[in-house]
């Protein structure tokens, strides 16, 4: 026979010694009467090593804890060496996964010593192996939280509310992919054929597409919402037929407040094709009206009006100067017609409410002091009286 085919392999050697010190301590238990422990348990195991695994798995715990402990302080003093912060971050999350870890590396030693049956050694390496899965998954989810916090401490995340909701969607759309990929994982660890239950999740899938079409239309509408963000939480909008105030923008949809009180709910992939008007952005607030006088105004008084009209507005401490229009505009059915349009720059709608009152208190001055009067809407109706029969047949 070959040499080389006549030498044993490392593992078998391996087994060959498990099992020598597996006979060892069975036939010293038979001596001790403490036979009862060499009866097989579950999976074929003796009930003296299912005693054993349980040390040894108390044993990797606290081994695993230390030789943990130990790698993230080597990983902290390579972290402090670099000029950025999240690597420090990241080291910190990941010291729960590097323990476990290091837990399921010593039990694997521990367990492979006790010399198991081959059905037990199936067992034990199958939840080991998933355990790994488990653990490799963990620390992934926990890497996300990570970069998260990380991007969203940075200066340009911090200050847009958009980059803050696009980043908490993309943190659970990335944590949902993660469990789902761990869930196939494990069940290929322990053995299943993830191929078949793919192939059923791919024609379950396109039935699902199907179904969650709308969702997954809001879902993309709220990403939409968050990049372009057309209106924050709080902000006084018009969308489309009503006008009220932002309450919640949800994954889902979006709820307005109205102005009567009640509460509007609008699908975000709606939402987002519709006509959308953010009042809180306003660098400044229009007042925009037409101002009637009396037809028995004379053009003096009229002239004393325009240019009192326009000394109030320009004397206002909250106008916007560049631009003031008050003109004469017509000759309306009843009145005389000025126009006034200008704006104010203040923030909320409360304060150019105050504003809007303020001028045109002021306005009701300028015509009491030029002797003239506003407007009152007035009809004449004229009467043409009928002639008398006889008169018209003379006629």
């Amino acid at each position: 026979m070959d040499l080389l085919t006549a030498q044993p392999s490392g593992a078998d050697v391996a087994r060959t010694d498990a099992g020598a010190v597996s006979h060892w301590i069975t036939d010293w238990l038979v001596r001790s009467h403490l036979g009862s422990l060499t009866a097989p348990g579950p999976f074929d195991i003796m009930w003296w090593q299912w005693v054993a695994l349980a040390a040894a798995l108390a044993v990797s715990w606290w081994g695993g804890r230390l030789l943990g402990a130990i790698t993230r302080g080597v990983l902290r003093r390579v972290s402090r060496r670099t000029s950025t912060a999240w690597d420090d971050r990241l080291f910190d999350s990941l010291g729960p996964p590097i323990g476990v870890a290091w837990t399921l590396a010593l039990f694997a030693a521990l367990g492979h010593s006790i010399g198991l049956p081959d059905a037990g050694e199936r067992v034990i390496v199958q939840v080991v192996r998933a355990a790994w899965v488990a653990t490799i998954f963990w620390g992934l989810w926990r890497s996300v939280n990570v970069f998260v916090e990380f991007t969203l401490s940075r200066p340009w995340a911090a200050e847009s509310p958009s980059a803050r909701h696009l980043l908490t969607i993309g943190s659970n759309l990335a944590k949902g992919a993660i469990a789902a990929l761990g869930s196939l994982a494990l069940l290929a660890a322990f053995g299943y054929p993830v191929t078949t239950l793919l192939a059923g999740l791919g024609i379950g899938g396109l039935a699902l597409a199907f179904g969650a079409q709308k969702t997954v239309e809001n879902l993309f509408g709220s990403m939409a919402l968050a990049v372009d963000q057309p209106f924050r939480v709080g902000d006084f909008v018009k969308v489309e037929e009503f006008v009220g105030t932002v309450e919640d923008i949800g994954l889902r949809s979006t709820r307005f407040r109205t102005l009567d009180r009640t509460l509007i709910s609008i699908p975000n992939g709606k939402l987002a094709d519709q006509r959308l008007e953010s009042f809180a952005v306003r660098d400044r607030m229009r007042l925009a009206t037409t101002i009637g006088v009396e037809y028995g105004t004379t053009g003096a008084q009229m002239q004393q009006v325009l240019e009192g009209f326009e000394r109030v507005l320009r004397e206002h401490p909250k106008i916007w100067p560049d631009a003031i229009v008050v003109k004469f505009k017509e000759f309306g059915a009843s009145s005389l017609d000025i126009e006034i349009m200008a704006w104010f720059a203040v923030p909320t709608w409360g304060d150019f409410q105050q504003c809007r009152q303020e001028v045109l208190l002021g306005f009701m001055q300028v015509v009491e002091q030029a002797g003239t009067a506003f407007a009152v809407p007035t009809r004449t109706v004229h009467l043409v009286g009928h002639a008398p029969a006889g008169e018209a047949g003379a006629a």
